[in-house]
């Protein structure tokens, strides 16, 4: 039985259909269905019934898929096993945020596939939240506070944000100086995301309210200094704005609490050895880069 075709029946288990299970793997759909189809063939039964939706888990399909997930995982790890100490191979999909990712992960990703030339890096950037069971990731790299789940994080670095409005908007509105008055001005925001600020050594959370939402923190930098709200920010993103005047930090006694660059991975008992390294490679990046902890306060 071919690795590899239990590797792609267990992606379009998983994906729900033939066409995000060939985008997960980076083939085409024909090399999906030959695959499946030889594994059908081999097995004597049909494991996936195929729709105008996608493909659904027959009742063996739905018995079969577990084993064959365990089956792949443990030739990962027998892989991993013998390769030589330090070398990695096969593919590591991992979501990466767009405004953050870009300028600073990216890099290092690319540096990850250099001294790795056997291991295929997808990287997926964008600001949405991935759900990485259901998407197929082996990992994410989520910046800020994390709400709870049961993924598994590990904190790689440290991130430091504050609140910032534009002068313009400032002289229309006042500037809010405890967080109850928050709830009077206009919130810049991602979603309908809670906001953490430090009152001496308790930690405040508040739910700001506004008209303006983005799923990208560039977009959010933009409404800031047009004057439309307050935002909350990593101090990276604002840095030359706040040189030039352009925006200034409010709620100044109430700063938020520092947050944290994080990878993030489902849940198991052991992270496989490629999100291990990338971790690892994350650490290393992100000790000796200032620009990333906002540098000086």
């Amino acid at each position: 039985m071919d690795i590899e075709e239990l590797q792609t029946f267990v992606e379009v288990a998983d994906a729900g259909g033939v066409s995000p299970a060939a985008r997960r793997l980076g083939v085409s759909k024909s090399i999906v269905s030959r695959r499946l189809s030889r594994l059908e063939a081999e097995l004597g039964v049909q494991l996936l019934a195929r729709t105008t939706r996608g493909a659904a888990l027959t009742e063996a399909g739905v018995m079969f898929r577990d084993y064959a997930a365990r089956a792949c995982a443990e030739i990962d790890v027998a892989r991993e096993t013998i390769l030589p100490a330090g070398e990695l191979r096969g593919r590591l999909r991992v979501a990466v945020p767009l405004s953050f990712g870009l300028t600073h992960f990216a890099p290092m990703l690319a540096e990850m596939a250099r001294r790795h030339p056997q291991l295929h890096i997808h990287a997926d950037y964008s600001d949405r939240f991935v759900d990485l069971i259901t998407e197929g990731f082996d990992c994410a790299i989520r910046i800020g506070h994390l709400p709870d789940s049961n993924l598994i994080a590990r904190r790689v670095g440290p991130i430091y944000g504050r609140l910032v409005a534009s002068p313009h908007y400032i002289e229309a509105h006042g500037s809010p100086e405890t967080p109850d008055e928050l709830a009077a001005h206009q919130a810049l925001m991602q979603g309908t995301e809670s906001w953490q600020l430090t009152d001496g050594d308790k930690i405040i959370t508040v739910h700001p309210r506004g008209r303006f939402k983005a799923d990208n923190g560039t977009a959010l930098v933009a409404a800031a200094v047009a004057g439309l709200g307050i935002a909350y920010l990593p101090d990276w993103l604002t840095r030359e704005h706040r040189a030039s005047g352009a925006l200034v930090p409010v709620m100044t006694r109430h700063p938020p609490p520092s947050a944290g660059v994080h990878v993030i991975r489902p849940p198991g008992q052991h992270p496989v050895r490629k999100v291990r390294l990338l971790t690892e490679l994350l650490i290393e990046f992100c000790e000796p880069a200032p620009d990333l902890a906002g540098g000086a306060r």
